[in-house]
């Protein structure tokens, strides 16, 4: 059976999505640990415009590769939207994808229906569905994350979220198991708190339903409007331990206004 984890202190370290500004190699720290692309690239998707992240030289997450290559982001022909880690065949880089939407989101549910084997991804590979005020790292962050930060012994499935204002983010984990490779996640966000759920398949009933947790009462959330962003990235920027190239599908984002 499923258990409910408490996540250890160690894994504050590693949970957050936008996180490891420290780690980048001659970036704009200003920027959140990013360099500035040359040139910005759009994909429209569940009805919104998305910035695909493109950088010379690595950064944080990770540090990482970023590629706005078509290889690596593209949205089909069913308006679906891949993510995919790839090996690059000349230089042996892996190159990893990241969307940001243009616009901002408040208080409401955010819902990701997503196809993959979320649950089965190598210990190195860390799949993140988040909000995040770029550039202000420990602070106005909601994440998602599907990763085992590495080490095959802990959970992999994990909730985060960072406060408006001083330290202390707040985190639960479980182990994830899913029925098929089809699977729903939602959070919803108001001026207290931010209550998560998860669903096996693309039907978010309550029988369907998995891991439900809320912040605890008090906690300093985010009251602020921020940008969605979605990416799959090689932990410590480590290749994974497999060799093998990663392809998520989102089948749809939808925000819901409270």
């Amino acid at each position: 059976m499923q258990k409910f984890t408490m996540l250890i202190a160690i894994l504050a370290i590693f949970s957050s999505c936008a996180k490891d500004a420290a780690s980048t190699t001659g970036t704009d720290q200003a920027n959140g640990g990013r360099k500035p692309a040359a040139e910005a690239t759009y994909v429209s998707f569940s009805g919104y415009t998305w910035e695909v992240r493109n950088e010379a030289g690595t950064s944080g997450p990770g540090p990482n590769y970023w590629s706005n290559s078509s290889s690596n982001v593209w949205v089909d022909g069913a308006g679906h939207l891949h993510l995919k880690i790839r090996k690059d065949a000349a230089t042996g880089r892996w190159y990893c994808p990241e969307v940001t939407t243009t616009q901002s989101f408040g208080y409401g549910t955010y819902v990701w229906k997503v196809e993959g084997a979320v649950d089965k991804l190598d210990r190195n590979i860390v799949l993140g569905l988040f909000n995040y005020k770029s550039g202000d790292n420990g602070h106005h962050e909601v994440d998602i994350e599907f990763a085992r930060w590495g080490n095959n012994a802990w959970p992999n499935y994990n909730y985060t979220v960072y406060p408006a204002t001083g330290s202390g983010n707040v985190s639960q984990t479980y182990e994830l198991a899913l029925n098929g490779t089809y699977s729903s996640y939602k959070f919803t966000r108001t001026a207290t708190s931010v209550a998560y759920k998860g669903y096996h398949g693309h039907n978010l009933t309550e029988a369907n339903s998995f891991f439900p947790w809320t912040t605890p009462a008090g906690y300093n959330v985010s009251t602020l409007a921020l940008p969605v962003h979605m990416n799959l990235w090689l932990f410590e920027g480590s290749a994974p331990s497999n060799n093998q190239e990663v392809e998520i599908i989102i089948h749809s984002f939808t925000f819901t206004a409270a």
